[in-house]
């Protein structure tokens, strides 16, 4: 629905620049322009040319969803706009393409110019890991078996079999993930892309952008926890804010979720997280993480592969649609497809599950990661 809104408004706008020409034709005397009436001359059809070649290119931004095309696209409307004024009897009827471009350049700022949600998330995520960096150390310090040794086997085998001994020590990473997300067990699937970068140190971070889709509109999700406090914000067609949470209960869910993500997506950082471990069996072991002033736990699943298959919390809480009221419930992290990412091995497919105490079990989202990036100590961002 998204690709075909953009099609449909960046054809319109195409369009109304080529119209444009019918001014260019009258002003240079090169025909008789029948569908006008009133004069234009040189000079002005010199101006109807350049709102011509601005509308075009606004429209053929649209149309290749450039991230950049809401400046064109809003200096299209202004330019367009002078002209249709100044032979307004016979061009009138273009003010209605003027203002369609105008809201596309309004949406286009909301999403993708300074102030969005994807501007801000790759500033945190730009400092947060130039901030890891800085105090990552030296580089060409490998992880050797000694480095496994304080770990329970069944973890010591998986951070193994990640293809984390003899490469260096890693900080952090950047992922390109993609998925599907609803908002309840009769709900129905959105579509998302997203961008996400996470930073393990002495302040580790999360900061993850989804471009979803909810009922053909665009949605834009931001999670950011970075310092000691973390936000959940959503925005509907980059205008209107859903959901604006934050305070102590979204802290212990993204601090559930930053321990997730240190197991599923980055296994080479067990060596050195500051997770307190307690062996359960041969397959199971519990990991305790705090980070900001908040504890929580959660239990691993292994398989005969040393993959890890499973994660399991009691400390995350539900939110409510709205973000405001939050309820605690068991969730898991079900991953399978392991697949190497620049030599280092991963669970490519995820899926989160809730798990209510009065009704079945469901899955609520699911993740694909396309590409990941791990930052190790010496490299640049």
């Amino acid at each position: 629905m998204r690709t075909l809104i953009r099609w449909t408004v960046g054809l319109i706008v195409v369009i109304h620049g080529l119209i444009h020409l019918m001014g260019v034709v009258e002003g240079f005397g090169w025909a008789d322009v029948s569908q006008l009436t009133q004069p234009i001359s040189a000079s002005m059809g010199v101006a109807w040319l350049v709102a011509a070649v601005v509308v075009v290119a606004a429209g053929v931004m649209l149309l290749a969803g450039l991230r950049w095309g809401w400046a064109v696209a809003g200096l299209a409307a202004v330019v367009s706009q002078a002209v249709v004024v100044t032979s307004w009897t016979d061009a009138k009827a273009g003010t209605a393409a003027n203002v369609l471009l105008a809201l596309a350049a309004v949406y286009g700022f909301r999403a993708n110019g300074p102030t969005s949600f994807r501007a801000r998330s790759r500033r945190l995520a730009d400092e947060t890991v130039r901030s890891a960096l800085s105090v990552a150390g030296p580089p060409g310090s490998l992880v050797t078996d000694f480095d496994l040794a304080h770990l329970p086997l069944p973890v010591a085998d998986y951070v193994r079999a990640a293809g984390a001994v003899g490469r260096p020590h890693v900080v952090g990473f950047r992922a390109d993930i993609r998925g599907r997300i609803r908002a309840g067990a009769d709900k129905p699937w959105m579509r998302w892309t997203g961008e996400q970068t996470n930073t393990f140190g002495p302040e580790p971070s999360r900061v993850f952008f989804m471009d979803a889709t909810m009922k053909g509109l665009p949605t834009d999700i931001l999670h950011a926890y970075v310092g000691p406090a973390a936000t959940m914000q959503v925005r509907l067609a980059s205008l209107l804010t859903l959901v604006d949470a934050h305070g102590p209960e979204i802290d212990q869910a993204e601090t559930v979720t930053l321990l997730n993500d240190l197991c599923v997506l980055a296994p080479a950082v067990l060596v050195d997280a500051p997770i307190e471990w307690t062996p359960i069996d041969d397959r199971h072991v519990s990991a305790t993480f705090t980070n900001a002033g908040h504890t929580v736990s959660a239990v691993l699943t292994f398989n005969d592969n040393h993959e890890l298959v499973d994660f399991a919390s009691d400390d995350r809480l539900a939110a409510s649609p709205d973000g405001r009221t939050f309820t605690p419930r068991t969730w898991s992290t079900p991953v399978t497809d392991y697949r190497s990412f620049d030599g280092r091995r991963i669970g490519a497919f995820g899926r989160a599950r809730w798990h209510p105490a009065d009704a079945p079990s469901f899955d609520y989202l699911e993740f694909h990661t396309d590409d990941i990036t791990y930052l190790e100590p010496g490299h640049g961002t």
